[in-house]
């Protein structure tokens, strides 16, 4: 049997389009998902719907995984007919998933005792851009299979940034997502306070869309905040492992980290309200209840 292919694991709100993405560059192209009905999104008449991840592990020479977590990433690879169990010799994966630095470092050493090669390379991006292909990729692994996975890279996305050896990857994203975090922090606890203080809301969303505090935050999330729109976005609880992956380096670096440190306590007090399933806007709310207000148009 031939390790020919090129496939991918994991075909949720991100991975359906990076996988669509691939399969027009790339034959045989492989694709699977735990949950049978996820391949039905699959553009393409081309694509080979595996049945197993031992199927892909025996016909791909690299294999993308876009999954939910380590637990799940572990899994594929490790568990009874995972790819770790069932690989021809050559196979690399590029694991697209966000997971703990750490925990991407073990999974690279564990695999490279077994021949195969692996590297780390989150995504940051809206599911639109992962569908049109202009994600940002943070790869951390060795230079050869980042050269080798360039034209694979660039098929799913715009911004490909080449971060160091395994784990960098990781601690890129979560240095960014830091940055976000704390963003949306600062919105969620200035803007129910310009209310109070008689500031209108359209002003508002005006000026923090357009002057010197712009940001991808705001323009994402300030329409959002003023519609009440609270769903259909990732939830805050899901993205926690963004601030242990620092909080895990600020340790190691005896760093001073304030406004982290500032940011995440926000972010525990909106979970612990009870708004963990919601976005990260959402911390919103736990300033809206200590002021008595609330920054909406309706």
């Amino acid at each position: 049997m031939s390790n020919r292919g090129i496939g991918f694991i994991g075909l949720g709100q991100m991975g359906l389009g990076m996988a669509n993405n691939l399969g027009r560059i790339n034959r045989p192209f492989y694709a699977y998902d735990a949950v049978n009905t996820a391949t039905e999104r699959l553009n393409g008449d081309d694509t080979i719907i595996a049945d197993s991840v031992a199927q892909m592990a025996e016909n791909c020479h690299l294999i993308f995984l876009c999954l939910p977590s380590a637990k799940e990433v572990n899994e594929v690879i490790f568990g009874a007919g995972g790819i770790a169990e069932t690989a021809l010799d050559g196979l690399a994966i590029i694991d697209n998933s966000t997971i703990d630095r750490i925990e991407a470092i073990a999974i690279h050493d564990k695999l490279a005792n077994r021949g195969i090669a692996y590297a780390d390379c989150p995504i940051s991006g809206l599911p639109f851009r992962a569908t049109d292909g202009t994600l940002t990729l943070m790869f951390g692994g060795s230079k050869s299979l980042f050269d080798r996975a360039k034209p694979q890279l660039d098929a799913m996305g715009e911004f490909i940034v080449y971060c160091g050896d395994s784990g960098a990857g990781q601690m890129m994203k979560a240095i960014n997502n830091i940055i976000y975090d704390i963003n949306i922090v600062a919105l969620c606890e200035v803007l129910p306070l310009a209310v109070a203080g008689g500031l209108s809301t359209e002003a508002l969303r005006k000026v923090v869309t357009t002057a010197s505090s712009r940001s991808f935050a705001g323009d994402h999330f300030v329409p959002r905040m003023l519609a009440r729109q609270f769903d259909n976005d990732f939830p805050m609880e899901d993205a926690y492992k963004d601030i242990l992956n620092v909080q895990q380096l600020a340790i190691e670096k005896r760093a001073m980290t304030p406004l982290v440190n500032a940011m995440t306590s926000s972010y525990q007090n909106a979970i612990a309200a009870g708004f963990g399933r919601q976005p990260k806007s959402a911390i919103i709310k736990v300033y809206e209840k200590a002021l008595g207000t609330e920054f909406s148009d309706k």
